[in-house]
């Protein structure tokens, strides 16, 4: 499981360290890629292969099916952790998440999200200014 936010620099090779507590559950090897709101996801391999079925299930005559491979897909590069625990961030995925010299890494359960520091306080103050509309999200948990 993948919990908190965690800053780290990412180096002038465009290395990022992975938090410790992270470092077991990807050691087996993940899956950078493009993100849905301007970050990096990473995905541990596991839940890459399972997400990878369920995407190659859609149908390839639903263009948002299709937008959706060319998201996830196009831009895909598998990682493994150096002896650091650093990944290498590729410059094409550094240019799309804007991240130049530091990154927030929050986990999120299942994967990771990766942020420019900048894109990431804007998220926090739409999270804090929107905070209300969570309510019936956790209403029907039952929460």
């Amino acid at each position: 499981m993948f919990l908190g936010t965690h800053e780290h620099a990412i180096d002038e090779k465009g290395r990022l360290a992975i938090p410790a507590r992270f470092r077991a559950d990807l050691a087996g090897g993940m899956v950078l890629t493009r993100g849905f709101d301007r970050c990096l996801l990473i995905f541990p391999l596991p839940f890459w292969s399972d997400l990878t079925r369920r995407v190659s299930s859609l149908s390839l005559v639903d263009e948002d099916a299709r937008m959706l491979r060319r998201l996830l897909f196009a831009s895909a590069s598998e990682q493994e952790m150096d002896r650091q625990g650093r990944i290498l961030l590729p410059q094409n995925l550094r240019e799309i998440g804007g991240l130049v010299d530091q990154a927030i890494l929050i986990g999120l359960d299942a994967f990771i999200e990766v942020w420019s520091p900048e894109r990431w306080r804007e998220v926090e103050e739409r999270l804090v200014s929107q905070g209300p509309r969570f309510d019936e999200q956790m209403r029907k948990l039952g929460i």
